[in-house]
């Protein structure tokens, strides 16, 4: 898929002072995304980090590029990742300041009601509902 900027200083604090921040990425990964990617790797480097491994499907490849990218720290993911093809393309949604999952559902489908929907499909991205941030990037599924 190429190479995707985040905002850098935003995200999940996954890092600590002093750690491995690709052997932190790599065990994120492993653990939200268990058995879908074969042989995963991370290197990080200058705020990059470059996954590669062999992804079970095109939805596992884009949220491993947002777990990797929704971490604070990380700036860019160089997706090295392989998977079967893509379906149908999907659209990317950068949270805005005030926005909600219901507002976010409303806006891209007309339907408030179905922000379980955008849950569902970034649930490895976000453990609460309630707690999304500016900057982050979701997946918005098709209906």
């Amino acid at each position: 898929m190429g190479m995707f900027d985040f905002l850098g200083d935003i995200g999940a604090k996954l890092f600590g002072k002093g750690g491995n921040e690709a052997e932190e990425i790599e065990k994120l990964l492993n653990k939200d995304l268990a058995g879908k990617i074969q042989g995963l790797k991370v290197e990080f480097k200058d705020g990059t980090a470059t996954l590669t491994g062999a992804c079970d499907s095109f939805a596992t490849r884009e949220k491993a590029v947002l777990l990797a990218g929704n971490i604070q720290g990380v700036s860019r993911v160089n997706d090295m990742l392989t998977s079967p093809p893509v379906v149908e393309p999907t659209v990317f949604y950068t949270v805005k300041k005030g926005d909600s999952l219901s507002k976010i559902a409303k806006a891209h489908w007309g339907d408030a009601n179905k922000w379980p929907k955008i849950f569902e499909a970034n649930k490895e991205v976000i453990k609460n509902p309630d707690l999304i941030y500016p900057g982050q990037q979701l997946r918005i599924p098709k209906l």
